[in-house]
């Protein structure tokens, strides 16, 4: 895919902040100013629609960072962020419209479902390219332990296949916030390490029985269900296991 390169650098409160693309894919690694190295890589995945510096997502990323002293990592997804969209991406926007001013439930999950399918298809391989790319760091490197960790809504659809492809992920923190469709079943049945997945309870699209099955799927005997009151747009962190990342990426 391509060499990593550094395309802009920020410090603040402790926290490195590089901005950088791997082949024509853009990210940036947040990271301790000062630290050890190899030092746990937690992968964070955005939500449909949003991009890898979201004002949520680099909260947390920049918290993992100055308490635990992870390095963090987000990309953008295909078509999100500063990622140009093909003409797939286009037709799926006007098909989300489309269902859903006609209030089309049924047209809205199966666009999202194959709109997932594909975006995993190419997201997949680009998060295990980037990994590549960044271990060549010296202050990460070949030996630091790698999580999962913020994988709510689109960031399951993708984060579920990468974390059963990749078997460099020792630890994972899933959500609900989308449709559980065959294929993410099957994957999270291959998933046998550590896991933490955050449930909406009150989410107007994805129905709880189905993230419940989702849930039951993965196949390690370390999981645990935090739920919180909330719609598809306000998935809390309230009450959820803050030590897990640490606990198994130390």
């Amino acid at each position: 895919m391509g060499s990593l390169c550094f395309t802009s650098v920020a410090k603040a409160d402790g926290v490195v902040e590089r901005g950088f693309t791997v082949g024509d894919v853009p990210g940036v690694l947040w990271s301790p100013a000062s630290g050890p190295a190899a030092a746990a890589l937690v992968l964070m995945g955005h939500g449909g629609g949003l991009h890898k510096k979201t004002p949520a997502l680099a909260a947390r990323a920049r918290e993992a960072v100055t308490r635990q002293g992870f390095s963090v990592v987000a990309i953008d997804a295909p078509g999100h962020g500063e990622r140009p969209r093909t003409a797939e991406d286009e037709q799926v926007r006007a098909d989300f419209r489309e269902a859903h001013a006609t209030g089309d439930r049924e047209r809205f999950r199966s666009v999202s479902i194959a709109y997932a399918l594909s975006l995993t298809e190419r997201a997949v391989p680009e998060w295990q390219a980037t990994v590549d790319a960044l271990q060549q760091l010296p202050e990460i490197g070949r030996d630091a332990p790698i999580g999962y960790g913020g994988g709510i809504s689109l960031g399951t659809a993708i984060g579920i296949p990468l974390t059963a492809a990749d078997p460099r992920i020792s630890a994972a923190i899933f959500g609900g916030g989308f449709f559980v469709y065959d294929e993410l079943l099957a994957a999270a049945r291959r998933i046998t390490v550590p896991v933490q997945f955050l449930l909406p309870w009150d989410d107007e699209h994805v129905d709880r029985e189905s993230c419940f099955e989702l849930f039951d799927a993965f196949a390690t005997a370390e999981k645990t269900l935090h739920a919180n009151p909330g719609d598809h747009r306000t998935i809390r962190w309230n009450g959820v296991d803050e030590g897990f990342l640490a606990r198994h990426l130390s």
